[in-house]
């Protein structure tokens, strides 16, 4: 039997684990309500940017996504935060 590697367990997980995963990391815990620990944490994030790398997953529909704004009159970035 091969070795799983991490790159190898991203390439092949499904849009299906993806969606938990990521919904995992942004409640900071598992469906069953266990807490994920701040390794797990770290992980599930890395696997799921993984992921949407791989996957060419929309910019906008990524982690961490910010829309950016038009600049202000006075120079300041305005930050739209996005579920």
């Amino acid at each position: 039997m091969s070795e799983m590697t991490f790159d190898r367990m991203v390439q092949q997980m499904s849009p299906a684990i993806y969606t938990s995963l990521k919904q995992a990391v942004a409640l900071r815990k598992w469906p069953d309500g266990r807490v994920l620990s701040a390794e797990q944490v770290e992980l599930c994030l890395e696997a799921v940017i993984k992921y949407e790398v791989e996957h060419e997953v929309p910019a906008e529909e990524r982690v961490g996504y910010l829309e950016r704004t038009s600049c202000s009159s006075d120079g300041e970035d305005s930050i739209k935060w996005v579920n």
